[in-house]
């Protein structure tokens, strides 16, 4: 027969990472004391009840099961061995018989409850923590002995907490033959199973790196690793799982404040959400630099669906603004079609083969870098400042070209109807449309970064067929190519029109650069196409009096622009502080976001950058205004702005937990800790302002 007595807890010390969080916990359980200590005999009943049972009983020299079984009132949890980052464990001090010893509390595998931006290790429904009770080998068998404990807990809801404690106790038959409670081996098939190997862990920067010995077979739904040891890592940061052959790697932030790393990393592996888990013991070691990563913890759709995503995403990329600097060239393509069922057939296939190659080559690329460790996303190629001085570049030539400054022999461009200059108009179409994720696309590449090298091959290659799928219907419908302006003298006046575009998107890049790598980069790169002008200029004039334009004058140009791009790695440099704007924010970290959520405050994050034209067009059309600015101040709203224009694994690491590829990313997290909201990719100054209407 176990007894209860409530009885006010002396002490308690909220576990937190965040300050804040521990001076609220601090201060409650202040409160909390001064108004139970005077009412002591008069205590409420607990909210989590707690009873002590013995599994039958044990020989002499044996050792007995014992557990103590929390029965939590709705609403209501219990903690952990560590409650993350505000809680407090279950404590025991037992008093027991001389020559009995009870061992360490093993715990069953606990789930997440993330409150206000704080993690939480909890269990929120009944649960039994076991405990092993050593009988001293003279001890008499038949014998009675009582084993009674005072026990400590925490009992909360979302919103308040209490300190409860106790006496259990129960009695216990010394070798008597009593029959085993079945209870117990339900208790025991909760608890975390021993891995049998250890696990190895490593600190690489900010990361702490965990490789888990896990055959590839053991399947995995939403797994969580719950660390035991304080302050390790940030409990409330996304967790990437990654699979490298029978190794499980998991990569975890370290804790925010005073983190610290220990000789041995215990820790709990959450397999799935019905409580399999295993118990993991790790020592610092070599960890796999690279992995597949596991599939999204959320519900993904079929990969049918994906597809089917991916396509219309491509096939909207044709009309997004980011698309645009790339019309003139597609424009003229389209004015050629009508010339010949076989010949517009032939450049519809090459075109479309060059924008799906193009996808699966980034694609390809992308997968590759993840895999190797690199923090990157959709369209990583725009934050790298020299890939931008490569398309600035030939964006300046591409201009020169369509203004008629001279002309292109092999392959044409645009210039000339062959397959091969379609082909090569499909890959410049691609790798300079695809930074910005529209509509349909953000779900189907953020599903591919997380998908096996197969199925996010071909989510790649389906948004290459989607941003193709114009010209090859253009190419196969002769009643499309009927539909188009006969070809004449009016394509060289269009051919010139569309240099305007595309000199717009060099003006653009000369921007990007100074953005991505500072003013004295883009100074330079603006010098090097001003001498690439000059040297085209002269072409054409050779062009233009019918001289050819031989091997050594092309060597030449090669030449200077080499010797002039040479020293332009060696000039990249942070660029200044971005001044603030209308909308006033902070800079996005995963502790900014724990520290607004933790406020109480509704959250507004968004994640843009300086080559993504649908992030601008969003920001000048609904983030940057005034009626926003002022709707957010009245209702106390806290804004983060995550900057992806140069790599950031943090953000990097934010936007793969919420399943997207790359930017524009908008959430919302409501006051008082809700759930949060991804909110759609176009936005209108209603979409912001009704959220806090």
């Amino acid at each position: 027969m176990t007894v209860l007595m409530p009885s006010p807890s002396p002490s308690c010390k909220p576990v937190s990472s965040a300050f804040s969080a521990l001076m609220r916990y601090l201060f409650a359980m202040l409160a909390m004391l001064l108004w139970v200590t005077p009412m002591a005999a008069h205590a409420a009943p607990s909210h989590i009840a707690a009873q002590l049972i013995v599994d039958g009983d044990a020989a002499p020299g044996k050792t007995v099961t014992l557990a103590v079984l929390m029965q939590p009132e709705p609403g209501w949890h219990g903690y952990w061995l560590n409650p993350g980052d505000a809680g407090l464990g279950m404590t025991v001090d037992w008093q027991l018989p001389a020559g009995f010893s009870a061992g360490p509390l093993r715990y069953p595998v606990p789930q997440t409850l993330l409150i206000s931006g704080l993690m939480n290790h909890v269990y929120e429904h009944d649960y039994a923590v076991l405990i092993d009770l050593a009988v001293p080998p003279n001890a008499r068998a038949g014998s009675v002995v009582p084993v009674r404990g005072q026990a400590r807990w925490l009992a909360c809801t979302d919103k308040i907490c209490v300190p409860e404690s106790g006496e259990i106790s129960a009695s216990l038959t010394v070798g008597a033959g009593a029959a085993h409670d079945r209870r117990f081996d339900g208790w025991r098939a909760a608890l975390p199973a021993p891995l049998g190997s250890k696990a190895r862990f490593a600190v690489t920067g900010n990361i702490v790196r965990v490789a888990i010995p896990l055959p590839g077979s053991v399947a995995l739904d939403q797994p969580h690793l719950f660390v035991a040891d304080d302050r390790v890592v940030d409990y409330a940061a996304p967790q990437v799982f990654k699979r490298s052959g029978d190794m499980l790697v998991v990569e975890l932030p370290r804790g925010k404040f005073e983190p610290v790393m220990p000789g041995t990393l215990h820790a709990v592996l959450a397999l799935n959400q019905k409580g399999d888990g295993l118990n993991i013991e790790g020592a610092p070691g070599a960890v796999p630099a690279g992995g597949e990563p596991l599939a999204p913890a959320q519900p993904r759709p079929a990969l049918g669906w994906l597809l089917l995503s991916a396509v219309l995403g491509g096939l909207l990329l044709n009309v997004m603004p980011c698309v645009f600097p790339i019309l003139s060239l597609k424009a003229l393509s389209l004015a050629r079609a009508g010339e010949s069922q076989v010949q517009a057939r032939a450049e519809g296939l090459a075109y479309a083969a060059g924008v799906i190659l193009a996808c699966l080559a980034l694609g390809a690329a992308m997968l590759a870098l993840r895999a190797a460790g690199e923090q990157v996303g959709w369209a990583f190629q725009l934050q790298e400042p020299l890939v931008v001085a490569g398309l600035l570049l030939l964006a300046v030539t591409i201009t020169a070209n369509l203004a008629g400054v001279f002309e292109f022999s092999v392959p044409g461009f645009a210039s000339a109807g062959s397959p091969q200059g379609a082909f090569a108009t499909g890959l410049l179409a691609a790798f300079v449309a695809t930074p910005c994720t529209g509509p349909f696309m953000a779900a189907a590449m953020g599903a591919a970064l997380l998908l096996p090298t197969g199925p996010a091959l071909a989510l790649f290659a389906a948004l290459g067929l989607g941003l193709a799928l114009p010209f090859l219907a253009l190419a196969f419908v002769p009643a499309l190519r009927r539909a188009l302006p006969r070809p004449g003298a009016w394509m060289n006046t269009f051919r010139k029109v569309m240099a305007v575009p595309m000199g717009l998107t060099a003006l653009a890049l000369i921007w990007l650069a100074s953005r991505l790598a500072g003013s004295g980069f883009a100074f330079a790169l603006t010098l090097i196409a001003v001498v690439l002008v000059a040297a085209l200029v002269l072409l054409g004039r050779r062009q233009h009096h019918g001289l050819a334009a031989g091997r050594r004058w092309w060597l030449a140009v090669a030449a200077v622009m080499a010797f002039a791009a040479a020293g332009l790695p060696g000039m990249v440099r942070a660029p200044a502080a971005e001044a603030q704007g209308v909308l006033p924010s902070q800079p996005f970290s995963e502790a900014a976001l724990a520290r607004a959520r933790a406020s109480g405050k509704p959250v507004f994050a968004y994640f843009t950058a300086d080559w993504c034209l649908t992030c601008k067009v969003n920001e000048t059309a609904a983030i940057e205004r005034q009626d926003t600015a002022r709707a957010f101040a009245r209702a106390g709203v806290i804004v983060l702005r995550g900057d992806w224009t140069r790599r950031d694994p943090a953000i990097t690491r934010y936007l793969t937990a919420q399943g997207a590829a790359g930017v524009p990313l908008y959430m919302w997290y409501p006051a008082g800790g809700g759930a949060a909201r991804q909110l759609p990719q176009v936005l209108t100054p209603a979409t912001l302002t009704d959220l806090v209407k």
